[in-house]
């Protein structure tokens, strides 16, 4: 059987039927394209035409117009939308024009830049010319450190490495901030709360050692959807943030289904068990190859999931079918070669914690269910962008649990379809994590007496360190 016929035998199957509260079709939508600008090397436009790519989607080419005109911008797209164009192109454009520039790539996990790394390598490799982009991570060998110190044009890292590793020895880094051009955020959406302040301090104290230096970055910053991407990228870098959120990539339609498991304690409101109905689901697709991701809310879960879906096929097909998992704890190795067996249709059911939710490329599936609500309807969208490709049709389900949230989904479906994704909020000034930051600047560079680090000067906050024998007073 094919999607469509395995959607059809769960609306008329008795044994599912009864679980569909309710069944979403959003119909599919064309590309809207425009050519390249006229300022993209021609060289660049050869390349990503040798990759098949003739043209660009019409929230590329405004994000590029953006980028040029030296604004810093945010994109606001969905899943597999394009997104990684919208910051590779300006930033390998600009040093084709200027060796010398330099970039920075900030992602939230190893994993994910791991995997932009892969994507620069090919295109730099397409073009033919010396653009080294390197990865800076705890995984990175000392003697490799020395070259991409010297040597790299892109640097991509992660926010615990920019606290560590580079900003507290930046006069080793002194190519990189003297020429720095552009700083690209990724997954902006994951900044908030107390890891979002930090962060929003963490480019405060970037911004100060670039103001040393005297360079003056652009960022750009890509997000999923929120309500406030515009507000959240711009208090995070404390400077004006452009919006770009005209998606102009295409999308197949795609079955969106909210399930919920048959009552078996109606006294205590008990269903059925989520784990168990994401399996029989998961294995109806699965069973007929249609590549399938299950989203579990912990690793525990993951390995339960996994277990039962892996003795179940055991059973039925031997080992015709390939079904892999997915989380934090396993081996840089072992992850990559997962990716790469879901992008070449090898692995058909994957099944993983929220690490695959991020923007790391394994290609696009056919189905993607979640097993209980992933906390935030911005989450349930990520996931479910998970299946999808650009024609075609696909499927998400969310199958729920017996916590009251999830009953609210499932007795209120327009509240999740027709509310806008939360707010991502954050408080850069909270006194504990903004001191703590203060502290840091002042081993990189000497705090001044009036200087801002924040929107007030620090002085205040330096005397109390200074009469706990924190910092010291010079001249």
């Amino acid at each position: 059987m094919n999607l469509i016929q395995v959607l059809e035998s769960l609306r008329t199957d008795p044994e599912t039927s009864g679980g569909i509260v309710h069944w979403e079709t959003m119909a599919a939508r064309p590309p809207r394209t425009k050519p390249f600008p006229e300022f993209i090397d021609r060289r660049l436009v050869a390349a990503l035409n040798g990759r098949g790519i003739s043209s660009l989607f019409s929230h590329q080419r405004e994000a590029l117009e953006k980028i040029q005109a030296g604004r810093n911008v945010v994109v606001v797209t969905p899943t597999a939308s394009g997104k990684t164009l919208c910051y590779n192109l300006p930033v390998v454009n600009r040093i084709l024009a200027d060796p010398e520039a330099r970039a920075l790539y900030l992602f939230p996990t190893k994993a994910l830049s791991a995997d932009q790394v892969d994507e620069l390598h090919g295109l730099v490799t397409d073009l033919g010319v010396d653009i080294k982009t390197y990865t800076f991570d705890g995984d990175t060998p000392q003697d490799a450190r020395r070259a991409i110190r010297s040597a790299g044009h892109i640097v991509v890292t992660n926010p615990d490495m920019l606290h560590a590793g580079i900003l507290p020895h930046h006069t080793k880094w002194i190519k990189l901030f003297e020429n720095l051009r552009y700083v690209v955020i990724d997954e902006v959406h994951q900044y908030r709360g107390v890891f979002g302040s930090h962060l929003a301090n963490l480019i405060r104290r970037l911004r100060r050692i670039c103001h040393f230096y005297e360079s003056d970055p652009q960022f750009i910053c890509c997000s999923a959807t929120i309500a406030n991407p515009d507000e959240l990228a711009s208090k995070l870098i404390e400077a004006p943030v452009e919006k770009v959120d005209d998606n102009g990539a295409p999308s197949g339609e795609k079955h969106f289904i909210l399930y919920n498991p048959p009552v078996i304690n109606p006294e205590l409101g008990l269903r059925k068990s989520a784990v168990n109905e994401s399996v029989r689901l998961a294995s109806r697709f699965i069973g007929q190859k249609i590549q399938t991701i299950v989203f579990g809310r912990y690793r525990m879960q993951v390995e339960i999931i996994l277990t039962y879906l892996k003795e179940q096929f055991q059973k039925q097909y031997g080992r015709g079918i390939e079904i892999a998992g997915y989380r934090g704890g396993y081996l840089p190795n072992e992850r990559r070669a997962i990716e790469q067996g879901v992008r070449s249709g090898q692995i058909t059911g994957v099944v993983s914690t929220n690490a695959l939710e991020l923007g790391i490329d394994i290609g696009s599936l056919d189905v993607s269910i979640m097993c209980g609500y992933p906390g935030s309807i911005a989450s349930v969208w990520q996931q479910s962008g998970r299946a999808g490709r650009k024609t075609g049709v696909s499927a998400a389900i969310l199958v729920a649990t017996s916590s009251a949230l999830a009953q609210f989904l499932m007795e209120h479906p327009e509240y999740f379809f027709h509310s806008t994704p939360e707010a991502g909020i954050i408080d850069p000034d909270n006194l504990i994590i903004h001191s703590s930051h203060i502290k840091c600047a002042a081993f990189e560079l000497p705090v001044w007496m009036g200087e801002k680090i924040g929107p007030e000067p620090a002085d205040d906050l330096m005397r109390y360190f200074e009469e706990r024998r924190i910092v010291r007073q010079a001249g």
